[in-house]
């Protein structure tokens, strides 16, 4: 039989996958190393096992302890798995700029967790930093693993990530991209990468709001720089411990749109769905495309899964309030804005008076007629209107059908406003749709007025 003795075993060994359409205009070979095939879907697996590897050789972290740490939320999943198999209780620490996913995720894996405020100093009593510190403190048999200045954080990548990366570029490597937070990834992989060959570039992708570009480039520390961001898993406003800089050859920033935009075109241009820090590193490759030779290799690693920014980057709504889609309002959006969602219809076999009635109960102006469950006409106010004007001594007890017109005009969700107008005439007093569980709706000039 072939099996892993645990989950742990499942670690590292993460494909190499070639990056295609979004590396198109790019004559280089462009790499992904798409990290999330580890068990924990991050990078910071290998990571969490090698700090707790030796936090408990060192003696600092003993049987039935308590793992804490200050987490974005991959390095907590990371050492939560560890927990799990290990046996030790997990309290971590994060900011609440994280996505709910996350943490979430961390509780789903037995986990504490607390959530501190992102835009306070390093020093401040309420950062994630400080809170983990103190806990460490005061709760008996606990370590604080503080990543970014944990040398194990660099040396699982120096063992694990950076000789896979040699050997599956068969050496041939000429760039490595990677997003810099803790550092340890960028460093490990640097190190091991240099060692092999000195001309290997390392650019680190780095975010507006964080001071790490400045200090490669100046080693001034200056915060000036460092103010809240979006993107979630790199930048930083102190300097780990874990950061080399005599190992970078180049940071480059990118914005928080910039890099939503690109990671929702990982997923729909190359199926990866890949987390905030992916797109940054895919836009910061775009931004230095033109250094970039026809002979060259480059790699970039993917750290984590975007099952972790469903409800942020991956969401059309949150993405709008932040001004990243411009994209126009569609039917679906239409759909949405509605307060009374409900499908008024009317049976062909109905009368005039009835349909009188319901339009007057709710105030609507138009009602399709239905067959069953099939849509097989549309009766207005208007019609109705003309109907007893012109047949004066005919009461309303004539069924509908008599007087109905042709089916409303049936449009997709994702058919934008813009071209709704076309449908609209004077005998065409709205649209049909069907959402997609399957039920009708009415959209009407005043449905587009109302959600513009």
């Amino acid at each position: 039989m072939s099996y892993l003795s645990n989950i742990l075993e499942a670690i590292g060994n993460t494909p190499m996958v070639k990056l295609n359409k979004v590396a198109a205009d790019i004559p280089a070979t462009v790499l992904a190393k798409v990290e999330t095939f580890n068990p924990g879907h991050s990078i910071k697996d290998r990571m969490a096992v090698s700090m707790v590897d030796a936090a408990e050789a060192s003696g600092k972290l003993k049987p039935g302890g308590t793992i804490i740490e200050c987490t974005s939320g991959n390095t907590g999943m990371g050492l939560a798995l560890v927990g799990v198999v290990r046996g030790y209780k997990c309290i971590f620490t994060t900011n609440d700029k994280q996505s709910k996913e996350k943490i979430d995720m961390l509780k789903a894996m037995g986990a504490e967790v607390i959530v501190c405020p992102t835009a306070v100093e390093a020093s401040d009593p309420r950062s994630y930093y400080s809170v983990a510190e103190r806990l460490s403190k005061e709760i008996p048999n606990s370590f604080w693993f503080n990543q970014y200045d944990n040398m194990a954080n660099l040396e699982a990548h120096y063992k694990t990530t950076g000789p896979e990366i040699w050997e599956q570029t068969e050496g041939k490597i000429t760039h490595l991209l990677v997003g810099a937070g803790t550092c340890g990834t960028i460093t490990g992989c640097a190190k091991y990468l240099k060692e092999k060959n000195p001309n290997v570039k390392i650019v680190g992708i780095d975010t507006y709001g964080s001071i790490l570009t400045k200090y490669i480039s100046t080693g001034e520390i200056d915060l000036k720089e460092s103010y809240p961001y979006l993107t979630e898993g790199i930048g930083k406003d102190t300097i780990p411990a874990n950061l080399d800089p005599k190992l970078m050859d180049h940071f480059e920033r990118v914005d928080d749109k910039s890099a939503a935009l690109a990671c929702r075109r990982l997923a729909r241009e190359e199926g990866l769905l890949l987390g905030y820090s992916a797109g940054s590193t895919l836009a910061g490759l775009l931004q230095i495309k033109d250094q970039l030779k026809k002979d060259d290799v480059v790699v970039l690693i993917f750290h984590d899964h975007g099952s972790r920014y469903i409800g942020k980057i991956f969401n059309d709504d949150w993405m709008r309030e932040r001004g990243f889609l411009q994209t126009e309002l569609t039917v679906a959006d239409l759909i949405k804005s509605k307060k009374d969602k409900t499908f008024y219809a009317i049976q062909s076999n109905e009368t005039v008076r009835t349909v009188l009635s319901l339009m007057k109960q709710y105030d609507i102006s138009q009602l399709p007629v239905m067959e069953g469950d099939k849509v097989i006409g549309t009766v207005s106010e208007n019609a109705i209107l003309n109907f007893i004007l012109e047949n004066p001594l005919q009461n309303t007890e004539k069924t509908v059908d008599h007087i109905m017109s042709d089916p409303m005009p049936m449009v997709g969700l994702d058919l934008a406003i813009s071209k709704l107008n076309r449908f609209f005439e004077e005998k065409i007093p709205g649209v049909l749709t069907k959402d997609q569980i399957g039920s009708y709706h009415v959209i009407t000039k005043y449905d587009i007025v109302r959600a513009i």
